[in-house]
């Protein structure tokens, strides 16, 4: 069984535990759709401090400036699972879309051929299912989940891995995107719901910690 973990420290950074792999990935544009390029390469530990108050100067890894900043790190975000939290479902021809509205901006679902939820009103056309499954499945939030009519949902296979992204197109230093089903645990031992795909806020001005809500493009976070 893997030990794969993330930890919340209060008012400090993530501990993330077990080895997991760690990489920088840059959002970027393609057409009229978005894809992940490499970026540096981080050094890879058992355990690593990554930074969710946004002042780290050793970033994506923490360097105890959240003390001196006195960071407010509480966590604000609904504990309630997925299906219970959804805020809408878009019901298509072949498709359902569950969508929580946690969004990133990442603007992945926006594709070639149009939006995703375009694309599911469209989803009869075997082209346009294909393209809002890979739209809704590419959200590194995890905010848009694609079913078939059954509910059985669409997933792209993650080996568990944590990318820190970067957004070539804003000029902007992303969330820390959290990939296949690793565990996350808050400050208080609360464990959240295990999910293939979530993004964690590290500019420290998220209304929803520890989860991304796109304040970094209000905030013009740069790291």
């Amino acid at each position: 069984m893997s030990d794969f973990k993330i930890k919340i420290t209060r008012n400090g950074p993530y501990i993330v535990s077990g080895g997991v792999p760690l990489f920088e990935k840059i959002i970027t544009a393609r057409r009229n759709g978005y894809i992940m390029t490499d970026g540096r390469i981080l050094p890879q530990a058992k355990v690593y401090p990554l930074c969710r108050c946004g002042k780290t100067k050793t970033p994506p890894f923490c360097d105890g400036t959240h003390i001196c900043e006195h960071f407010d790190g509480t966590e604000t975000a609904s504990r309630e699972n997925f299906v219970d939290r959804l805020e809408g479902i878009l019901e298509g021809p072949t498709l359902n879309l569950l969508d929580d509205g946690r969004c990133a901006y990442a603007r992945f679902c926006h594709r070639d051929s149009g939006s995703v939820w375009d694309l599911i009103r469209k989803s009869d056309d075997p082209r346009c299912r294909m393209e809002a499954i890979l739209a809704a499945y590419e959200c590194p939030s995890g905010r848009l989940v694609a079913t078939d009519k059954s509910g059985k949902p669409y997933e792209p296979e993650y080996e568990p891995s944590i990318e820190i992204l970067q957004d070539a197109e804003q000029g902007l230093s992303g969330p820390i995107f959290v990939k296949g089903m690793i565990p996350i645990e808050g400050a208080d031992g609360h464990s959240y719901e295990v999910r293939n795909r979530v993004t964690l806020c590290r500019c420290g001005k998220s209304k929803i910690k520890p989860f991304c809500d796109a304040a970094h493009i209000t905030w013009d976070y740069k790291e």
